[in-house]
């Protein structure tokens, strides 16, 4: 189930596999990515009800104030597209972006995300009902599905660096995660 949440392309996996594919900060992205879909899920099987019924205004908070950053992270991907006439290195970029205001902005597509709180905390919190005692073999079982799909994709990519080595390949990943953002952003505004 866990798995089957997170496989999902969405902001969170397109920033992962653009890490992947560029060679930066890849371990620190995943293990970012995973331990807060960690905390994630321990949040949810513990304490999905008293959350939504504590904290009504939390929804439009988190559904525009994502759609305002996810919105603007596409608009820098769409620039990146038109305007960049560049490939990926193949050799990778090794970290050439610093750590921090990558990890930074891997926590902000994460935690911004309402749709993070969507899968992890409201949905898996309620499937996890269904197993009462079995709680926490289940959120364990969603904890490995994530870890062991985060690191998939991270350095897995690594494989497509050859195809993103030519600059069209690049510009139309660009401005795909850029319409993936957009999209996001537009169901979140719209309540979606």
């Amino acid at each position: 189930m866990g798995l089957s949440l997170i496989v999902a392309i969405g902001a969170q996996n397109a920033f992962v596999l653009r890490q992947g594919l560029k060679g930066g900060h890849v371990f620190a992205v995943c293990l970012t990515c995973a331990l807060s879909d960690v905390a994630l899920i321990v949040l949810g099987v513990s304490s999905f009800s008293r959350i939504a019924a504590g904290l009504p205004w939390l929804d439009p908070v988190m559904r525009f104030g994502g759609a305002a950053f996810l919105g603007f992270y596409g608009l820098r991907n769409l620039m990146s597209a038109l305007k960049s006439h560049g490939a990926l290195d193949v050799a990778g970029d090794n970290g050439a972006t610093p750590l921090m205001p990558t990890l930074i902005a891997c926590l902000a597509i994460t935690w911004l995300n309402p749709h993070v709180y969507l899968d992890t905390v409201v949905l898996l919190g309620t499937i996890s009902t269904q197993y009462p005692g079995g709680e926490a073999a289940f959120a364990l079982g969603a904890m490995t599905s994530s870890f062991a799909f985060f690191f998939s994709l991270g350095y897995g990519a690594a494989r497509l660096r050859p195809i993103f080595a030519q600059p069209t390949a690049w510009r139309l990943l660009e401005g795909a995660i850029a319409a993936i953002m957009w999209a996001i952003a537009g169901s979140l505004v719209l309540g979606g």
